[in-house]
C-alpha cells in the first residue's frame, strides 16, 4: 500500500542541498515535488535517511502524511483556471497589497504564489529604481470577473497602484505585436497642438483636441476642424518640433527590450506621419499609420489632409490587418493608448492598456498604467528586472 508524504525543508540555502536530497530519493525511485508517494514499508527508511542527511547539512526537515482524500482534492484543483494579477506602483505598501489581496479573496480565488518582478529598493540610494511590481498567481474562477475588473480599476484610481489581470494561458507568454498611439502616449505632447502654437491658433486647437480625447465630439470632425486652422503654416516648423519631441518616460527602455525580444512594433496614430516616421527611424519601429498633411507648392500647409483619417475604428482595423500580415493571433497582440479614439483597438487587442488615460478611457479599459512610465508594460508581460540585465536598470 502506498502513502503520500509532504516534505518541508527549511534552513540556510547552500550549494548541493537539492542534489543531496534527490540522491536519497533516487535510491527509492522517487521524484521530489510537493509530495512523494511511497510504499508504507519503505517510508520509514526514506524519512530516516533524509533526516540524517539534512542534519548533516544543517537544515531542518519535516514530514506530514497526506490522506488519499486530501490528495484527491488537491489534484482536482490543478485543472482550474489560472490568472496572473500584476500590481505595479512607484512603491507598494502592505496596505496596498492587502487591498489587492482582498479583491482576490472576495472573488473566491486562491493565491498560489506571489513573485517580485522588480529589484529591491536601495537603502543607501532610495532615489534609484523607484518602482515596484509584484505578480500574484491565482487559481479558480472569479465569482464575477467584470466586477473584479471594475473593482481593480477603482483601486487604481485611488491607491496609486496599477493592475493587470490576465488569464494565464499560452498567449500571455507569447505576445508578438504591440501597437501604440503616438501623441500623449509615446510622446508627452499632441503634435497638432505644437503646430497650432506656431500657427498662432493654439488655444482654439487645444480646446477641440481636449473635447475629442474626452469623446465629446467625433474624432474625424474634430480632426478636420483642427487641420483647417493650420492653413498657411510653413512646413519647416515640423522638423524643429520633431527634433524636440518630449519622449515619454520609459520609452527608450521599453523599445530596446521589445526589439531585442523580437516584437513587431506599430504606431497607429490620429496624429501625423511626419512625426511617426521620425520616431520610426529613432526606434526601428516596423509600421507607422497616421495622417498626411497636404502641402502646397510654396511649402505651406493647405489646411487639408490626404487619404483616410486614422480614427478609432481605423486603428482597430489596422491592428487586425497587421496581425494578419504578421501571422499573429489577435490574442497575441497588445494595444496602448490614452484617448477615446484608442478604445476600439484596446478592446480588439489581446492585452489593451490605457496609459495615463483620460477618465472615460480609464473607466472602460481592462488594465491601465498611471503610476509608471511606458516601461511598466514590461511587467504586464511578465518580464523581471533581473532577466533584462543592463536593460532592466533605469
Amino acid at each position: 500500500m502506498k502513502e503520500q508524504i509532504l516534505i518541508r525543508i527549511t534552513g540556510r540555502d547552500q550549494s548541493g542541498l537539492t542534489a543531496s536530497v534527490m540522491e536519497i530519493l533516487a535510491r527509492y525511485d522517487l521524484s521530489l515535488g510537493i509530495l512523494i508517494r511511497i510504499d508504507e514499508a519503505n517510508s520509514g527508511q526514506v524519512m530516516k535517511d533524509l533526516l540524517f542527511k539534512t542534519t548533516e547539512l544543517g537544515v531542518n526537515i519535516g514530514f506530514e502524511p497526506v490522506p488519499d482524500d486530501e490528495y484527491e482534492q488537491w489534484a482536482g484543483r490543478q485543472g482550474k483556471n489560472r490568472y496572473i494579477l500584476t500590481v505595479i506602483g512607484r512603491s507598494l505598501s502592505a496596505q496596498q497589497i492587502h487591498a489587492a489581496a482582498q479583491v482576490v479573496a472576495e472573488q473566491g480565488l486562491n493565491i498560489d504564489s506571489i513573485k517580485r518582478l522588480t529589484g529591491r529598493l536601495s537603502i543607501k540610494n532610495p532615489e534609484r529604481n523607484v518602482r515596484s511590481c509584484i505578480e500574484f498567481s491565482l487559481r479558480g474562477t472569479p465569482v464575477d470577473k467584470a466586477a473584479m475588473q471594475a473593482r481593480l480599476m477603482e483601486l487604481s484610481s485611488t491607491t496609486e497602484m496599477d493592475f493587470s489581470i490576465q488569464k494565464d494561458d499560452m498567449y500571455r507568454r507569447m505576445r508578438r505585436l504591440i501597437c501604440f498611439d503616438m501623441d500623449s502616449t509615446l510622446i508627452q505632447t499632441e503634435c497638432i497642438d505644437e503646430l497650432a502654437e506656431r500657427a498662432g491658433v493654439g488655444e482654439q486647437v487645444r480646446a477641440i483636441t481636449a473635447s475629442a480625447m474626452r469623446g465629446e465630439i467625433d474624432f474625424k470632425e474634430s480632426f478636420t476642424r483642427r487641420v483647417a486652422l493650420l492653413k498657411g503654416l510653413d512646413v519647416s516648423v515640423m522638423q524643429e518640433i520633431a527634433e524636440n519631441l518630449p519622449v515619454t518616460e520609459g520609452t527608450d527602455r521599453l523599445m530596446s527590450v521589445l526589439k531585442t525580444c523580437g516584437y513587431k512594433i506599430a504606431i497607429l496614430s490620429g496624429g501625423f506621419t511626419y512625426f511617426g516616421e521620425y520616431l520610426q527611424r529613432r526606434y526601428g519601429i516596423d509600421y507607422v499609420y497616421a495622417n498626411e498633411l497636404e502641402i502646397d507648392e510654396n511649402g505651406k500647409l493647405t489646411g487639408r489632409y490626404l487619404g483616410e483619417v486614422v480614427d478609432g475604428r481605423r486603428k482597430a482595423d489596422l491592428l487586425k490587418l497587421i496581425a494578419q500580415s504578421e501571422k499573429v493571433n489577435l490574442a497575441q497582440t497588445i494595444a496602448v493608448g490614452d484617448g477615446a479614439n484608442d478604445l476600439p483597438m484596446l478592446s480588439e487587442a489581446g492585452l489593451g492598456i490605457a496609459f495615463h488615460a483620460k477618465p472615460r478611457v480609464a473607466k472602460e479599459a481592462r488594465q491601465s498604467i498611471n503610476t509608471l512610465g511606458l516601461d511598466g508594460i514590461l511587467y504586464f508581460l511578465g518580464f523581471k528586472d533581473s532577466h533584462l540585465g543592463a536593460q532592466g536598470r533605469m
